[in-house]
């Protein structure tokens, strides 16, 4: 598919929209009750922090949603708005927050239906509007939606669009897309729709596999033929079964890593990414020297400014004097997961849970463990006595729900107290 030429024609066409509908004060009253906290501006206003009773709150000096994610949302309450009676759908969650995609589900936005985890788009007819989650939609989908005849509201990222530039340059010259994200993940399967060849790498542990492979066939790598290790047939079998599902149909890893180009899903560590771009940079000069890496390498800025900022902001939480901290959004959230990875690093207590209903009744509370599968209920979870709390919420988390947590937090604090108060008074009479 020339995906160049399809964007083209759809961005001339009038049943897709990309900026919107002009109708950003009339929803700007609902945003802000939905959204938006009174407390938490206080806090930004004193320093990012605030202590009541024994409590100290400490905020993240970036956090909460990014403006990416402000835009897409405010883009899908002026769809509601500019199309009072027309079915509207949704290709995904807007964005990896419950709370958020509640909701538009109260606005009467429908999800489109998951079978056997394939998307069932029958269910849109012609005229239907359907909006574009901020991780944009794969070329495919948009193409299915264009000739079913219906509206297209594109609320995707603009970051996220710069990266599918990115990958479109890698296919114009012929270079295999190197993808640093989660090969399952909604932005990253967009991302990979939009190139020729790919190949998804989750981390720097999986990119050096691939760097070892690359110079294998120049005798730079280990396990190159005639030594005692597997042949090459072998190690091509075991490449594609690691990378199973991850690679484009067709790939060959012998004949597709000679010219490559890197990209980035948004939400991924920057720092993490950038070591994923060296490394690939260092391959490809030792195997094809200094001279010719311009011919063999492409790499483009791609990191999100929110992202880099929040986890920047992380950084320097977790070097405050914390006894504990929380991070809240979406367990599906990947910037969320990483502002996690952060703390556990550091080997700090901590706790991710998506809202405020994680906590309680009474000095409870649901999370998710890093990398878990299913929520882990602890109680207690908060300690008697003086606390410091470090809070930091992913790009997709309002500032409602940080109050929310904030408030519940201060109540079991509150409860603590007034139980030790009355031990002590009854052991005193």
């Amino acid at each position: 598919m020339d995906t160049k030429a399809f964007k083209r024609a759809l961005n001339h066409s009038d049943r897709y929209t990309r900026n919107g509908f002009g109708q950003k004060e009339a929803v700007s009253g609902a945003m802000e009750s939905a959204y938006q906290s009174n407390l938490i501006q206080e806090i930004r206003d004193h320093d990012y922090r605030l202590k009541r009773g024994k409590v100290t709150i400490r905020l993240a000096e970036s956090f909460g949603f990014c403006w990416g994610v402000d835009r897409a949302v405010q883009i899908a309450y002026e769809t509601r708005k500019h199309f009072p009676k027309e079915q509207l759908w949704i290709t995904n969650e807007i964005i990896h927050n419950p709370s958020v995609n509640g909701h538009l589900r109260a606005m009467g936005v429908e999800f489109i239906p998951l079978e056997n985890q394939v998307k069932n788009f029958s269910v849109v007819g012609e005229g239907d509007v359907v909006i574009l989650p901020a991780f944009g939609a794969s070329v495919q989908e948009m193409q299915l939606l264009d000739e079913k005849g219906c509206h297209i509201v594109d609320t995707t990222c603009p970051w996220v669009s710069k990266v599918w530039n990115s990958v479109e340059k890698h296919k114009r010259v012929n270079h295999t897309s190197i993808i640093h994200g989660k090969y399952k993940h909604e932005e990253t399967v967009a991302t990979s729709s939009f190139a020729e060849v790919y190949l998804v790498v989750l981390n720097l542990e999986e990119a050096q596999y691939v760097c070892d492979y690359i110079l294998q066939d120049s005798g730079q790598g280990e396990g190159q033929e005639g030594d005692a290790g597997p042949s090459r047939a072998a190690r091509r079998e075991q490449f594609l079964t690691k990378f199973a599902n991850a690679y484009s149909e067709g790939f060959d890893p012998d004949r597709d890593l000679d010219h490559i180009g890197v990209a980035n899903q948004t939400t991924m560590l920057k720092g993490e990414t950038e070591q994923i771009g060296k490394l690939f940079e260092r391959t490809m000069m030792q195997k094809f020297g200094p001279a010719n890496l311009n011919q063999h390498f492409l790499a483009f800025n791609t990191i999100c400014d929110a992202t880099q900022e929040r986890q920047d902001a992380m950084f320097k939480l977790v070097e405050e004097p914390l006894d504990l901290l929380v991070v809240i959004g979406g367990y599906n959230s990947s910037n969320t997961t990483h502002l996690q990875e952060i703390a556990v690093e550091r080997g700090l207590t901590s706790y991710h849970i998506d809202t405020e209903d994680c906590i309680g009744p009474g000095n409870r509370l649901s999370h998710l463990p890093l990398h878990g599968q299913t929520a882990v209920v602890i109680e207690p979870w908060l300690p008697e006595g003086e606390i410091r709390v470090g809070i930091t919420s992913g790009a997709s988390t309002p500032d409602k729900v940080v109050e929310a947590v904030i408030e519940r937090i201060f109540a079991i604090q509150n409860a603590i107290q007034n139980a030790v108060q009355s031990r002590e008074e009854a052991v005193s009479a």
